[in-house]
Parts: C-alpha cells; sequence; structure tokens
C-alpha cells in the first residue's frame, strides 16, 4: 500500500509540470476581416491587386473614373471608365474575377500645322482565379492567373489571347503595410497597332497607411520590362486615399504619374471610384 501511495504521488508530481504550460496561440485573425477589412480586401485603387480574397458567398464590385494628359501629346488627353471589377468569393479561400471591358476617350493634338483628332473605344475582357494560399499573424501569401480574351475595338483591345500570372505576398504591423507582388504576362497589340505578341515581368510595391479606422493612405511603384512589342522598361508611380463610408463601402481618391518610359500612355492622371461589398 505505501509503495502505491508512493507511485501515485510520483506520477502526480510528474503531470504537474504540465499544467502550468502555456496554452497554444490563437489562431490569427484572417486578413481584411473587420470594421475595417474593406480597406484591405480591394484591389483598387492601386494597380497591384490586393493578397485577401472574397470571402465566401460574397461580392465585390469596384469601379472608377481616370482622367489624365497623354505622354507626348502636348494637349492630349485621356481619359478612361468604368474601370470595373467584379469578384465572387468561392469556397477554398478562393475568388473569382471578371474584368469588364473599360471604354477610352483620347483627343489628340498633333501639334503645330497637324490635325487634331480623337481616338475611342473599349478595351478587352479578362477573367481570373485568385487562391490564398495561407496567412500567419502578420503575413499573407497569394497566387492569381487572369486571362484576357481577344476582344475589345481595334485601337484599344486586344488582338489575341492574353495571359498573366501573379504572385503576392504582404506584411502588415498595426497601421502600416507593405504588399509586392510580382507577375508575368504574355499579351497582344491592339489590332490596329500590329497585334504582335511579347512577354513582360511585372514588379510592383505598395505601402499603406492606416490613419484611422476609416482612412488609409498607399503610395505605389510598379514597372513592365516590355511596355510593348520590341519595347523596353516603363514605370509609372501613384499614390491617394481610401476613406470608408460605412464598413461595406469605399471611396478614394488617386493621382499618378510616369516615372520612366511609356507604360500606361499618361504623363499624369486624376482618378476617383468606389467599392462596395455585399
Amino acid at each position: 500500500m505505501i509503495k502505491q501511495k508512493r507511485w501515485i504521488l510520483f506520477s502526480l508530481a510528474a503531470l504537474a509540470p504540465t499544467c502550468f504550460l502555456p496554452a497554444h496561440a490563437a489562431a490569427p485573425t484572417p486578413p481584411c476581416s473587420g470594421p475595417s477589412g474593406l480597406l484591405g480586401l480591394l484591389d483598387r485603387p492601386t494597380v497591384g491587386d490586393s493578397s485577401c480574397v472574397v470571402p465566401q458567398g460574397m461580392t465585390v464590385v469596384e469601379a472608377g473614373a481616370t482622367a489624365g494628359n497623354l505622354y507626348g501629346s502636348p494637349g492630349g488627353e485621356i481619359d478612361t471608365l468604368p474601370n470595373l471589377e467584379l469578384r465572387f468569393g468561392l469556397p477554398g479561400n478562393s475568388e473569382f474575377v471578371w474584368l469588364p471591358p473599360n471604354f477610352q476617350y483620347q483627343p489628340v493634338n498633333a501639334g503645330p500645322g497637324g490635325p487634331a483628332r480623337t481616338l475611342s473605344g473599349f478595351g478587352p475582357t479578362s477573367l481570373g482565379i485568385k487562391h490564398e494560399l495561407g496567412y500567419t499573424e502578420h503575413w499573407q501569401w497569394t497566387a492569381e492567373a487572369l486571362a484576357t480574351l481577344p476582344s475589345g475595338n481595334s485601337t484599344f483591345g486586344s488582338h489575341g489571347v492574353g495571359g498573366a500570372v501573379n504572385g503576392i505576398v504582404s506584411y502588415g504591423n498595426g497601421p502600416l503595410g507593405v504588399a509586392l507582388m510580382v507577375g508575368l504576362t504574355s499579351q497582344t497589340e491592339p489590332t490596329a497597332a500590329g497585334g504582335q505578341r511579347f512577354q513582360s515581368f511585372n514588379p510592383d510595391l505598395v505601402l499603406t497607411w492606416e490613419s484611422t479606422a476609416r482612412l488609409q493612405f498607399y503610395g505605389e511603384i510598379y514597372g513592365q520590362s516590355h511596355v510593348g512589342y520590341r519595347q523596353g522598361w516603363g514605370t509609372d508611380a501613384d499614390g491617394g486615399l481610401q476613406y470608408l463610408v460605412t464598413p461595406e463601402f469605399e471611396v478614394d481618391l488617386e493621382e499618378g504619374v510616369r516615372v520612366q518610359g511609356d507604360l500606361g500612355g499618361f504623363s499624369n492622371y486624376t482618378g476617383v471610384g468606389l467599392g462596395l461589398l455585399f
């Protein structure tokens, strides 16, 4: 009996430390959740896409308009709308993306003695899938694939099928955030420009600062190794703000500038837009 009591006491003593082991850390909060989640969930107004995906069964609508000046054409303008993007939450931390065609309007001043002209028409349609690979308390990894259909008019459309694959990594700590998107594309020029195919490497860096629960500022720099057939690097930068009117409704303001090359065809532009989650 004494031996049995000693054995019981010894066993309890051996098990006692396990009662004081630290509890397992709680699972990290899903990114882009909570009252301010829409600020991080939206793809716009940046060129780089968000690392977050739309929750299953929900939809995000993003739209906007830009007005700017053409690069290399004094007095020329470049206006685009509605910059529409529709995103649908799917099972398995994924989303389906539909980018309808944008309408572009470009009044061009050919210079002294040259005729003025106006170019207008619709760009191409794109479809895609985004999948969240994983996340921790501060990091998130996402992959994305997009296909551009041979669509749009001869001036602004896509002559053939195009494709893009993007990897997105983001880091957030308090009000500060940084995201890097790296992509590879294969696309064709518009039919009027010859329709030739070209490939490109596309880096994109975004910095964000959430000054309040409703207001976020951002800055971005992005580029393409080829902006067209037999054309080299182009680099642009933009910055602006996003404001949450409600947790499901956002408005934004942006300003973009050309840094180097001819990416996007503009020297500078101003844009406004909105995002809805439902």
